[in-house]
C-alpha cells in the first residue's frame, strides 16, 4: 500500500471508493450504481446494504479507462482485480438494472466529457498506465481466419468446449448435458445439495426430444453437436435408436465414445469428430441439433437448415433446440465479453429468424416450445455446482478459467430472468411420409 492508499484507508464513503462510484457510474452511464464498492485501500461507498463489488488493485480502474463498457470489467473480473464476494446472482443483477447495462446491444461510447471524467479519476487514483494484457483465456488465437471457416469453427469449438472433461464433469454432474434442462412445475427442490434436481431435469429434456422426434427401435438418427453423447446414449438405450453423434471437439468424442463403450451401446451408438456440413450419408430417420445451431452464425443459418433438410428421409422429424435473442432487433456486441471469452464467433438470433430460415429450407413447423425459465434454473444449478467444487475446478483449468465460466454463468441466468435471451424448441418435419399425430399429446 503506498503513502495516498495510507492515508485515506478506511470503511466510510471516503477515500478512493468514492471516486471509483463516480468512475463506475460513467462507465455505466448513471449517477446511482446500485452497489457497495470496496476499493483496494479498504475504503467503501454506495448503498449500506447493496450487493458488493470489490475493486482489488489500480489495474481494474485501468481496464475500465481502455475499455469503458462490459469488455473492461469483464476482464478485470476473469484477472480477479474484481471481485463479487458475496451472492454472485446478487451483485450481477444490481449490475444488469443499471445504466447501460439495462440496455439491450452494445455499450453506447462514451461522449468526450465522459471519458475526460473518467481520466481524470483515473489520474487521481494513480492507475493511468498502458493497456493491460487482456487475460490469457480471452479467446484470440479461436477468432483468427475466416469467419465460420471449418477450421476457424473447429478452433473455436476448442476454445470451449475442450476445457477438460473432468472440469465439465464438476459443473454437469453425471448426466454431462450441457444444454438447457427441463424442470417440473414447482422448479428446482430448495437447498443446495449435489443434484438439486438437475440430473433428472437433463433426462427429462432427453427423454422430451426423443418423444418429440417420434423414435422409435431401429430408427436412424443424427445427433448434431452431440457433446458427449449425452442424447445419443439415451434415445440408443432408452429407445433402440441408431445414432451418428458429430463434434468438432476430440476431447468430448473420446469420452462420449468411452460411455457408449461402458454402456454396452456401441453397436448402436457412433461417434464422429466431423463438421455437420461434412454429413453425406443420409438419409436420416430424426435429426436432433441441441444447443449446437448458435454456432452457425446468422449468415449460414439458411445454408444450415437445408443441409439438415436434405440429410433426412421424407416424413423425418428435426428438432431444433437453441438459445434465442429477445431484445429486439439489434444483436449482442460481437466484441463483448461473450464471443471473446466463451462462445468465440457464436450468435444468437430470434425465435423467428430461425423458424423463418427452416420453412425457407422447404420443413414444415409441427411445434414450437419456449423453455427460458428453464434456462435460467439450469444456469443456477451449474453456479452451484461449480462453486461446490471451486477449488477441484480451478485446479483442473486455472482460476482465470473457472471464473470465466462462472461469470459466464451467472450473467447468462440473469440475462434469462430478464428476458434478453430465450431458449426454443422448434420440432419440423420434411413433407412427406407418414402424417404426424394429430396432437401434440403424441410427446408431452
Amino acid at each position: 500500500m503506498d503513502t495516498e492508499d495510507a492515508g485515506q484507508s478506511g470503511t466510510g464513503a471516503c477515500g478512493h471508493a468514492a471516486r471509483l462510484e463516480k468512475a463506475l457510474g460513467v462507465v455505466l452511464g448513471t449517477s446511482e450504481v446500485p452497489l457497495r464498492l470496496r476499493a483496494w485501500d479498504g475504503s467503501e461507498a454506495g448503498p449500506a446494504n447493496a450487493p458488493v463489488l470489490e475493486f482489488k488493485s489500480r489495474k481494474a480502474l485501468r481496464r475500465m479507462l481502455w475499455s469503458p463498457g462490459q469488455l473492461g470489467l469483464s476482464r478485470a473480473y476473469v484477472a480477479g482485480d474484481i471481485d463479487a464476494p458475496g451472492d454472485i446472482f446478487e451483485a450481477f443483477a444490481a449490475l444488469s438494472s443499471a445504466g447501460k447495462f439495462a440496455e439491450p446491444g452494445p455499450f453506447r461510447p462514451l461522449s468526450a466529457s465522459e471519458l475526460w471524467l473518467l481520466v481524470r479519476t483515473a489520474v487521481r487514483l494513480g492507475a493511468v498506465g498502458p493497456s493491460p494484457a487482456p487475460p490469457p483465456e480471452e479467446a484470440r488465437i479461436a477468432r483468427k481466419g475466416r469467419m465460420h471457416s471449418r477450421g476457424r469453427d473447429s478452433a473455436a469449438i476448442s476454445h470451449h468446449y475442450d476445457v477438460g472433461n473432468d472440469f465439465y464433469a464438476l459443473v454437469l454432474g453425471p448426466s454431462m448435458v450441457y444444454s438447457c434442462a427441463v424442470w417440473p412445475d414447482e422448479g428446482a427442490p430448495p437447498g443446495g445439495g449435489p443434484d438439486n434436481g438437475l440430473d433428472s431435469a437433463q433426462e427429462a429434456k432427453l427423454d422430451l426430444v426423443c418423444r418429440k422426434l417420434g423414435l422409435q427401435p431401429g430408427m436412424r438418427v443424427l445427433d448434431v453437436g452431440c457433446g458427449w453423447g449425452s442424447f445419443a446414449l439415451h434415445a440408443a438405450a432408452r429407445y433402440g435408436a441408431r445414432v451418428v453423434g458429430v463434434t468438432l471437439s476430440m476431447e468430448q468424442a473420446i469420452l462420449a465414445r468411452k460411455r457408449a463403450a461402458d454402456a454396452g451401446l456401441t453397436d448402436r451408438v457412433e461417434i464422429r469428430v466431423q463438421d455437420y456440413r461434412d454429413v453425406n450419408d443420409g438419409p436420416y430417420d430424426a435429426i436432433s441439433s441441441i444447443g449446437m445451431s448458435e454456432h452457425v452464425g446468422r449468415p449460414q443459418t439458411p445454408a444450415y437448415a437445408a443441409a439438415l433438410f436434405g440429410l433426412l428421409r421424407p416424413g423425418g422429424r428435426l428438432l431444433n433446440h437453441a438459445i434465442s435473442w429477445n431484445a429486439g432487433p439489434t444483436a449482442p456486441d460481437p466484441d463483448s465479453f461473450i464471443p471473446r471469452y466463451v462462445f468465440p464467433d457464436g450468435e444468437m438470433i430470434s425465435l423467428g429468424e430461425m423458424v423463418s430460415a427452416l420453412e425457407t429450407a422447404r420443413f414444415e413447423v409441427l411445434d414450437v416450445e419456449a423453455l427460458r425459465p428453464h434456462y435460467a434454473l439450469t444456469l443456477r444449478a451449474w453456479v452451484r455446482r461449480l462453486e461446490q467444487n471451486w477449488a477441484e475446478a480451478v485446479q483442473l483449468a486455472g482460476e482465470g478459467r473457472a471464473r470465466v465460466w462462472r461469470l459466464y454463468m451467472a450473467a447468462s441466468a440473469i440475462g434469462f430472468e430478464n428476458g434478453l435471451t430465450g431458449v426454443n424448441q422448434v420440432l419440423v418435419r420434411r413433407p412427406g411420409g407418414e402424417e404426424p399425430p394429430l396432437r401434440r399429446t403424441a410427446w408431452l
